[in-house]
């Protein structure tokens, strides 16, 4: 029995996913936090929270403490991490767990110090930070210890993050600030513009799932939204189809589709062959719009194909990273202070 729990956090704009080792994953909540404004108490966080959104008084605030994958307020990060270990170790503990957090591959080391400072002051004994594309590409079970190309897209709530990894570590990495909530924007605006109907987040995201796609359907979907007529005031219903919302999310999907050419542009001619033998692995909840494989197939004339549990590869991969840890940090793919 280990006296010091290890835990791996996909600390995403969108979701919270926590693992414990010997466990697998223990906690699956919505980064969203409740907070009292009068005092700054933390009233809920997760799916509690994310069901205030858009719905709460003056003296209450629903907020993400996270924007495009790094933490936007410090102060609710922390509270909101305190939580998630309580709620995972328990409050009473002789020794602060190990916990190992992922962090997009674009951010600054003024950012990758704020999460790990968050996370020490959260209750944390050890506080370590690994990149997403390197835990995704654990957590989809490729081979990256081997010498060969292996390239993982992974596109969260805040960030798309590309890597190309050979030998344990990244070789090119980069990131784009567009991803799942960037698609919701773009469903918003378009409610906005075409119908003069204004919805929220949660409708959007609902949107985005039901009958959101990257390419043709074979039969084509539709759903009713309802919202507020921004002209009337007024409550009001109307009928979308998947056409008009892949078109609504042509923007944003160009921007990775754009992305991942820049990212094969850059590699190294080697491991490009491995790539186009191998294929691109596609993670993350972003992946699972409906056609974006096939999108990126015919843009990149390579295979694309989308992970198992294309959601919790982060997660997953973060818990296998901490049984090699020290491996890993060999590597560089691990940072702590």
């Amino acid at each position: 029995m280990r006296l010091v729990p290890e835990i791996g956090i996909d600390l995403g704009t969108a979701n919270i996913l926590v693992f414990r080792r010997g466990k697998g994953i223990v906690l699956r909540e919505p980064t969203v936090v409740a907070i009292n404004n009068q005092n700054g108490r933390v009233l809920a966080v997760g799916s509690e929270a994310r069901e205030m959104l858009g719905r709460t008084p003056g003296n209450i605030s629903a907020i993400r403490p996270l924007r495009d994958g790094v933490i936007a307020d410090y102060t609710t990060t922390q509270k909101m991490m305190e939580y998630l270990l309580n709620k995972v170790c328990g409050k009473r503990r002789l020794f602060g767990p190990t916990v190992l957090v992922c962090v997009p591959s674009g951010v600054t080391n003024v950012e990758r110090r704020a999460v790990l400072q968050a996370t020490k002051q959260a209750g944390a004994g050890t506080a370590m930070t690994i990149e997403e594309p390197m835990a995704a590409a654990i957590g989809a079970g490729l081979p990256i210890a081997s010498p060969g190309g292996n390239m993982v897209v992974d596109i969260g709530g805040g960030t798309s993050d590309i890597a190309v990894i050979s030998l344990g570590a990244p070789v090119i990495a980069q990131s784009l600030r567009v991803g799942g909530n960037k698609l919701d924007e773009a469903i918003i605006r378009h409610m906005r513009n075409a119908f003069n109907l204004m919805v929220g987040e949660p409708t959007a995201e609902e949107i985005k799932i039901r009958i959101g796609s990257a390419y043709p359907l074979e039969q084509e979907l539709t759903m009713e939204v309802r919202g507020r007529d921004m002209i009337a005031g007024l409550p009001k219903t109307v009928t979308i189809s998947s056409e008009e919302i892949r078109e609504a999310l042509a923007d944003p999907v160009r921007q990775i589709a754009e992305k991942v050419c820049q990212v094969l542009e850059e590699t190294p001619p080697e491991l490009a062959s491995d790539i186009i033998e191998r294929g691109i692995t596609l993670t993350g909840g972003g992946a699972l719009l409906r056609g974006l494989d096939k999108l990126l197939y015919t843009v990149t004339d390579i295979p694309v194909r989308v992970a198992d549990n294309a959601l919790e590869c982060v997660a997953l991969g973060t818990g296998k990273a901490l049984e090699e840890v020290d491996r890993i940090k060999a590597s560089g793919a691990v940072s702590t202070i």
